[in-house]
C-alpha cells in the first residue's frame, strides 16, 4: 500500500527521500539503535557530516560569552552512557533555564568533531520526563510538536482519548532512526505510530504451524515490538521474526522465477558425434581438468532437455570457464542453432573474439577460404562498430550465417534479431541486471526460451549464492589448469621513497626479462572540479587527504622512470579502434608497459604479462583487486602484484590491502568483501538496481537462516503458490524487494 494513501501527502513525499514509498518499507525501516535509561545506547562512533540523534543527561550548562561579537551562547555536555557530547545554542535566553544539568533530553543535529569529540550545533532538543522527576514536563523546540502530534494522533486513533505528550516517553525504549536533516526520527516515529494506528490487521506470511516451528511471533507483533518495544525481549524477538522474513521474501522471488523457468520450454541439443564439439576436444593440446570434465557433464545433461538450463558457472581467474562456455557453445552450434555471449565492455568482447577465434582456428571462419568442413562463423556485435560494418554483423545475426554472436549491451537492441538463439552465454554476470538478462533470452524463436549460462570469475560465498542467484544451478570451478602459476602480492606503502623506487626496477627488470608489466589507476584525470569531487566523494575507504592519481599523470611518471620501455596508455574514453588497437599491440609483445584503468579488470588475457602495479589500491574493492591480480601469472611464469598505497599502515584501508595481499583464495577474498561492503551492493542484481531495505538479515551471518527459508520458498511454490493468494507474503516481498511483478511476470 503507497505511504500516500495513509499519511500526510507531505510526510508522505518527505519519507520517499528515504526510498520509503510503501506501508511495508517504513515497517521494515528498522531503528538504527535504542536509547534506555540506564543502558548503553550507541556503540558505533558518528563520522564529521552524519545526522545523528542522541538521549542522555545533561552534565553540564554554561553561558560563554562571544570573542568576536556581543552576546553569549550556551554550551552544555550530554552524556549517552557512552560517550559525552557537546551542543551549542545561540541567542539562548528561552532555553538556558531549560537545559539544566540533571536534564534528560533528545538532541539531533549534525555532527562535527574536535579535538576527539562530537559536537552538534544548534541542535534539535526536547528536555524529556523523568521517570525520578515526574513532574518534570516535556519542552523543546519545534521538535516537541511533532513528537506531541504522534502521540495524539496515535492515542485518538486507538481510543479517542486526548493524548498526554509526557506519555510519549513514558516508555522504557524509545527508537532512534538513521535520519537526515530533512527526515528526522521523529518524523519517522510518527508516521510508523499513525501507520500501526490505521493499518488493517494483515494475514501473516507463515501459518501458525510453520512459526511454530521455527520459533517466531507473528509479523504484526514484530513490527510493534521493533517500532514499540516495552523490553529488550521485545527488540531480539521483533528482529528474529523480520530477519526470516527478509530471507523468506527474497526466496520466494527465486522459487517463483525458477518455477517459470522450468514451465518454459528450449530446444534440446543432444551431442552430435563428429561435430564442433568433438573436433575442438581433439584439437585441444591439454587435457581438460577434471573440474572441468564435471561441470561440462552436468551442462551437458542439461543442454539435452528441454527444459531449459539455467545454471551460474564460477571459477576462480584462469580456470577454464571459457573453454568449458565454448564446449557448451558448439554443441548448440552442432544442433543447428546459434548461441550469443555477452560481455559487459568492448574490450572484453574483443578479448573474447580474439581467444575463441584462436580456439576454433579454421573450425570458426565458415564461409572463408581455408575453413574447415562444418565451420561456423563468428561475429561481433558492439555500440561503436562503424555503421557499415554493424549492417553486416547484424545481417549475419539475423539470417543465421553466424553460429556465435560476441556482443556488449549492443546485443539488448531492438534491432538485434536472432535467426534461431539457442544458449545465451553472460560473462561476468553481476554487471547485469535482471531485465538485461530477460531481453537477451527473449530473443528466441517463438514458443521457446534458450538455454542460460552465466559465468563470473569473483567467487561467490554460498549465502551470497542462494540469495542472488537462488534460481540458477551453480557449479564452480576450482582447479586451474596445469602451467598456471602463484601470484605473488605485496604492499608498497607510497610514502617511501626506496620502496617505491624499488616497484620501477623491479618492473624494468621484467621488461628486461622479455615479459610486460600492466600500471593500473583509479581515474583517467582531466574531469570538471564537480566530477573530481563526485569521485573523491566516492572511493569508499580512500584516503581523503588526497586526490587519487591520474591515469594522464601517471602515464607521464612512467614513461619518465622507465625510459628504455614502450609504454602506451589505455581507458575507457578512448575510441573503440584505439582501444583494440593498444590491446592488440599489447598482446602481441610491441608495448612493454600498458598503463590502464580497470577496463582491462576482467577477461583480458596476455600469457606474457607478469607484473602488475595497482596505484592507489585502496580505491579499489577487494574484488576487484582480486580481479585486477589475475591478469598476469597466466602463461606459465609467476606473477608479481604490487599493492601501491598512500593510506597509513594503521589505518582500516591499509589492513584491507595487507588481507588481499595474503591469500589468492577468491572464496576468503569475497568473505572479505561481503564483510565491507553494503549488502545492498550484493543484492543490488536482485532487486533489480533499487536500493537495499536489507536491515535484519546478514548475508554473512545467518546462513541458517537463509537455507530454511529457501527450503520453505521452494516447497510452497512447488505446491502451487501464488503471491496475489497470499497478501501476507505479498506485503513481505514488497516491502523487502518492492516492484514483485518485475520479476515474477518474466516468461
Amino acid at each position: 500500500m503507497p505511504l500516500a494513501e495513509v499519511l500526510d501527502a507531505e510526510v508522505a513525499a518527505k519519507l520517499g527521500g528515504l526510498g520509503l514509498d510503501t506501508v511495508g518499507q517504513l515497517l521494515f525501516y528498522t531503528p538504527r539503535r535504542y536509547a534506555q535509561a540506564g543502558v548503553v545506547a550507541a556503540d558505533e562512533t558518528p563520522e564529521p557530516g552524519d545526522w545523528i540523534t542522541i538521549v542522555g543527561r545533561i552534565t553540564k550548562a554554561d553561558l560563554i560569552r562571544m570573542k568576536r561579537r556581543n552576546g553569549q551562547f550556551l554550551k552544555v555536555r550530554v552524556d549517552d552512557d557512552v560517550r559525552v557530547y557537546e551542543a551549542s545554542f545561540f541567542n539562548p535566553r528561552y532555553i538556558k533555564n531549560k537545559l539544566r544539568p540533571g536534564a534528560r533530553v533528545m538532541m539531533a543535529g549534525k555532527v562535527s568533531l574536535y579535538q576527539g569529540r562530537v559536537q552538534l550545533s544548534h541542535p534539535e532538543w526536547a528536555v524529556l520526563p523523568d521517570s525520578g522527576e515526574p513532574d518534570v514536563a516535556a519542552v523543546g523546540n519545534s521538535m516537541m510538536s511533532e513528537l506531541y502530534a504522534v502521540e495524539q494522533e496515535a492515542r485518538e486513533a486507538a481510543s479517542g482519548d486526548e493524548a498526554s505528550l509526557d506519555d510519549a516517553f513514558e516508555r522504557a525504549i524509545l527508537p532512534i532512526y538513521p535520519a537526515t536533516k530533512d527526515v528526522q526520527t521523529w518524523v519517522i516515529w510518527r508516521a510508523i505510530r499513525q501507520v500501526l494506528g490505521r493499518l488493517a490487521p494483515v494475514p501473516d506470511a507463515l501459518s501458525e504451524q510453520q512459526r511454530g516451528q521455527r520459533g517466531l511471533v507473528g509479523t504484526a507483533q514484530a513490527w510493534r515490538g521493533v517500532h514499540l518495544p516495552d523490553s529488550s525481549a521485545d527488540v531480539d524477538a521483533a528482529r528474529d521474526r523480520l530477519r526470516f522474513d527478509e530471507a523468506y521474501a527474497m526466496q520466494l522471488i527465486l522459487a517463483q522465477r525458477a518455477r517459470l523457468g522450468r514451465a518454459q520450454t528450449a530446444r534440446p541439443c543432444p551431442h552430435v558425434p563428429g561435430g564442433l564439439e568433438d573436433a575442438l576436444r581433439e584439437r585441444l593440446p591439454f587435457t581438460l581438468t577434471q573440474g572441468q570434465e564435471a561441470v561440462l557433464g552436468e551442462i551437458d545433461d542439461e543442454l539435452d532437455s528441454s527444459v531449459p538450463m539455467s545454471r551460474l558457472l564460477q571459477g576462480e581467474v584462469g580456470s577454464g570457464k571459457t573453454l568449458v562456455a565454448l564446449l557448451a557453445m558448439l554443441r548448440v552450434v552442432d544442433n543447428g542453432q546459434q548461441c550469443a555471449l555477452l560481455a559487459p565492455t568492448e574490450v572484453l568482447a574483443a578479448q573474447h573474439l580474439r581467444t575463441i577465434r584462436a580456439m576454433l582456428g579454421d573450425l570458426g571462419i565458415g564461409g572463408e577460404l581455408g575453413a574447415a568442413e562444418g565451420a561456423t562463423s563468428i561475429t561481433l556485435v558492439t555500440g561503436s562498430q562503424r555503421t557499415a560494418d554493424k549492417r553486416q554483423s547484424l545481417l549475419d545475426v539475423v539470417t543465421g550465417t553466424s553460429g556465435i554472436v560476441i556482443g556488449t549491451h549492443a546485443l539488448l537492441q531492438e534491432n538485434v534479431e536472432f535467426f534461431d538463439l539457442g544458449l545465451v552465454v553472460v560473462d561476468e554476470q553481476h554487471r547485469f541486471g535482471v531485465e538485461q538478462r530477460d531481453v537477451l533470452r527473449a530473443k528466441a524463436a517463438a514458443g521457446r526460451v534458450p538455454h542460460h549460462l552465466v559465468m563470473t570469475a569473483t567467487p561467490i560465498p554460498r549465502t551470497v549464492a542462494m540469495t542472488v542467484f537462488g534460481d540458477l544451478a551453480t557449479s564452480v570451478l576450482t582447479e586451474l589448469p596445469k602451467g598456471r602459476q602463484e601470484i605473488s602480492s605485496s604492499v608498497v606503502p607510497m610514502g617511501k621513497p626506496a620502496w617505491m623506487n624499488r616497484v620501477w626496477e623491479r618492473a624494468g627488470e621484467e621488461v628486461e626479462a622479455g615479459r610486460q608489466v600492466y600500471v593500473v589507476c583509479s581515474r583517467i584525470g582531466d574531469e570538471t572540479g564537480e566530477k573530481k569531487a563526485a569521485k573523491k566523494e566516492n572511493d569508499e575507504g580512500a584516503d581523503n587527504r588526497r586526490e587519487a592519481i591520474a591515469l594522464v599523470d601517471l602515464y607521464g611518471e612512467v614513461t619518465a622512470r622507465l625510459p628504455h620501455c614502450r609504454v602506451e596508455m589505455l581507458h575507457g574514453r578512448l575510441p573503440a579502434d584505439e582501444k583494440a588497437a593498444v590491446m592488440d599491440a599489447f598482446t602481441r609483445g610491441e608495448i612493454d608497459v600498458l598503463v590502464s584503468t580497470t577496463v582491462i579488470e576482467v577477461g583480458v588475457d596476455v600469457p606474457n604479462a607478469t607484473v602488475m602495479v595497482i596505484i592507489d589500491a585502496d580505491r579499489f574493492g577487494v574484488s576487484q583487486l582480486h580481479q585486477l591480480r589475475g591478469r598476469v601469472g597466466r602463461g606459465g611464469l609467476p606473477g608479481l602484484c604490487l599493492l601501491v598505497t598512500a593510506v597509513p599502515e594503521g589505518s582500516g584501508a591499509f589492513r584491507r590491502l595487507t588481507a588481499v595481499a595474503a591469500t589468492t583464495d577468491g572464496f576468503e577474498l569475497a568473505r572479505l568483501d561481503l564483510a565491507e561492503r553494503r549488502e545492498g551492493d550484493v543484492l543490488g542484481e536482485l532487486q533489480s538496481g533499487g536500493s537495499s531495505s536489507l536491515r535484519f538479515l546478514s548475508l554473512l551471518d545467518d546462513a541458517e537462516v537463509i537455507a530454511d527459508a529457501r527450503d520453505l520458498a521452494r516447497s510452497v511454490v512447488d505446491d502451487g503458490f501464488s503471491l496475489a493468494d497470499h497478501p501476507g507474503a505479498a506485503a513481505i516481498v514488497d516491502a523487502v524487494v518492492g516492484s514483485r511483478a518485475d520479476f515474477l511476470d518474466k516468461s
